[in-house]
């Protein structure tokens, strides 16, 4: 008993206990104060078609393997941006890829082979060539039996720069597919003329190459790469207990899959509350970051997430999430 009281009594004791309690105390999310509004919801692809995840690649032909459709719109369309607005998106994310004329359109897979009757990349095409493709002719719900967008899609593939004319006052998320530095300086180019409040609006994420290329000649632009995570995210959980944050962390985008977010010291809202400091966005994906990352697309989905969480959500259904916010 004596040897118990010398110990609870001891410095090092007393240094561990307060320690303890200061790791709680910084790192709590119940001392602190956020606003409980709505989420920030991010439209994958704008309102697209679903389709199952099961042994999907980076190669799969998406388009033959969706859900029976549920509405009219295909991904990465300008239709299917203006429903996801409609709907209560915050954000879309679309997809980009070079022509042969130099400019971008925004297209998904690297090959036109599974949703286009065409074959090929689209740097074989011109933006003008492109638009003459039926880009709903691959979809398929049943393996091939009918193909209910075939003949829909002519004309439904748009550049990068129709976009972002008609969705001047818009927030995107550009994925640049692709990890060729040479597309990151194309983009670079292309931004650098566009009015700055509209670039403000903007994220783009990507292949380190393309990231690093891009942020060299546009240094303001929110940016995402696996390397921009890493740099912010392993000093944060290394040293973030004290409240540090560090200098990568500022001025970017983090997507972190629901399964890693409650390792992150603070989480939730003390975490969000300093990323909001640094001026970074917060993403919440699905999955645990192994594989590809799903997003939360019903009210089963949304239960998974912290009470009143309010920071970002990755949703393919921006449909059917938003009405659960009053979006």
């Amino acid at each position: 008993m004596k040897k118990i009281k010398r110990i609870l009594k001891s410095k090092f004791f007393l240094f561990t206990a307060l320690l303890l309690v200061f790791f709680y105390v910084n790192n709590s999310s119940l001392f602190v104060k956020r606003d409980a509004g709505a989420p920030y919801l991010l439209a994958h692809r704008g309102l697209a078609q679903t389709f199952t995840m099961e042994n999907i690649a980076n190669d799969t032909c998406t388009a033959e393997r969706i859900y029976p459709p549920e509405h009219p719109y295909l991904e990465n369309t300008i239709p299917s941006m203006e429903a996801a607005f409609q709907s209560g998106a915050d954000s879309v994310e679309l997809d980009i890829k070079p022509t042969k004329d130099g400019q971008f359109a925004v297209f998904h897979d690297w090959t036109l082979d599974c949703r286009t009757p065409a074959a090929g990349k689209t740097s074989d095409y011109t933006m003008a060539q492109l638009k003459e493709l039926d880009i709903g002719y691959g979809y398929t719900p049943d393996h091939g039996k009918t193909y209910p967008f075939r003949g829909k899609g002519t004309g439904l593939m748009p550049s990068l720069r129709e976009v972002l004319e008609l969705f001047p006052d818009r927030s995107f998320l550009i994925h640049i597919k692709s990890n060729d530095a040479a597309e990151g300086k194309q983009l670079a180019e292309f931004l650098s003329v566009r009015p700055k409040e509209q670039v403000d609006r903007l994220t783009v994420y990507g292949g380190d190459e393309p990231i690093d290329a891009l942020k060299a000649k546009l240094p303001g632009i929110r940016v995402m790469s696996m390397a921009t995570m890493k740099s912010c995210l392993i000093p944060y959980i290394a040293a973030g207990w004290t409240g540090y944050i560090p200098s990568a962390c500022e001025r970017t985008q983090l997507h972190i899959p629901e399964k890693i977010a409650p390792w992150l010291w603070g989480w939730p809202d003390k975490f969000l509350n300093r990323m909001d400091g640094a001026n970074t966005r917060v993403i919440v994906v699905g999955g645990d970051g192994s594989d590809f990352s799903s997003g939360f697309d019903s009210p089963e989905d949304i239960k998974r997430l912290p009470s009143g969480y309010s920071g970002g959500i990755w949703t393919n259904r921006i449909d059917k999430i938003a009405p659960l916010y009053g979006k």
